[in-house]
């Protein structure tokens, strides 16, 4: 259970992440309340994961589903260019996410 917390707390991360550019300096209210919502959940489901998980392994991986997603999303809605390179780089990563998975606390 605790590593479905922890991924839905990654998902959450790019949630907040997103929102946190779009609320422009927090000047705009509902980005603003999106990203204040996203972090509460998205650090308490991370507190929550790490009663289980070693705090290295679910930063890693929370932070990796965070990044991967905040910049997919970026590329997708066409915010930030789309490259070869870089979606590479995210697939990267996110196998070193199931990579500490797989290897898990032992």
């Amino acid at each position: 259970m605790s590593w479905v917390i922890l991924i839905i707390s990654g998902l959450l991360e790019a949630v907040w992440a997103t929102a946190l550019g779009k609320s422009e300096g927090f000047t705009k209210l509902v980005p603003t309340i999106v990203f204040g919502a996203a972090l509460l959940a998205s650090m308490g489901g991370l507190a929550w994961a790490m009663r289980d998980i070693s705090t290295g392994t679910a930063y890693a991986v929370w932070v990796g589903i965070g990044a991967s997603l905040t910049v997919a999303y970026a590329m997708i809605t066409g915010d930030e260019a789309f490259s070869i390179v870089k979606m590479l780089l995210i697939l990267g990563l996110v196998g070193c996410v199931v990579g500490l998975k797989l290897v898990g606390d032992h």
